[in-house]
């Protein structure tokens, strides 16, 4: 079931605040999908996803070889990244988030990335000093929450 993405039911906005798992797909240079779990936090007032990562990971790799080389991507710009999706699941209930994501790495970004992440998951991330955020830019929500 479709949503709009930044006003979505209650139901769907209390699911992604749970403490789930989630999986991140990016796609490869040949086009093969790439899915691993990650941690994920969804700002629908900004339209916005938010996975921290490692910036050697090949997640990472796969959003700066999609079209943010620099790592600097332009926010108002969607064209600028890599299309991907972030997907949780519980028994009946899923959601999935398309959008556009590009590799940031402004310190206050990052800093508020974890500051999302801790309150999601309930524990700080491990200290990392090559942490990176990858920001999606969400353009499609669907699930059954």
């Amino acid at each position: 079931m479709a949503l709009d993405p930044r006003n979505p039911d209650p139901a769907y906005l209390a699911f992604w605040r749970e403490r789930h798992v989630c999986t991140l797909t990016t796609l490869r240079p040949d086009g093969t999908p790439h899915v691993v779990p990650v941690g994920v936090t969804y700002d629908p007032e900004a339209g916005l996803a938010r996975v921290i990562a490692s910036d050697h990971s090949r997640k990472v790799a796969h959003v700066r070889a999609a079209g943010d080389p620099d790592g600097q991507g332009d926010p108002d710009n969607p064209g600028d990244g890599a299309r991907v999706a972030v997907c949780q699941m519980a028994g009946k209930r899923w959601a999935t988030l398309e959008g556009i994501a590009r590799v940031r790495t402004e310190p206050e970004l990052i800093a508020d990335a974890e500051r999302r992440y801790a309150e999601r998951y309930e524990r700080a991330p491990r200290p990392n000093p090559r942490r990176v955020l990858i920001e999606i830019v969400i353009t499609r929500a669907m699930g059954r929450a």
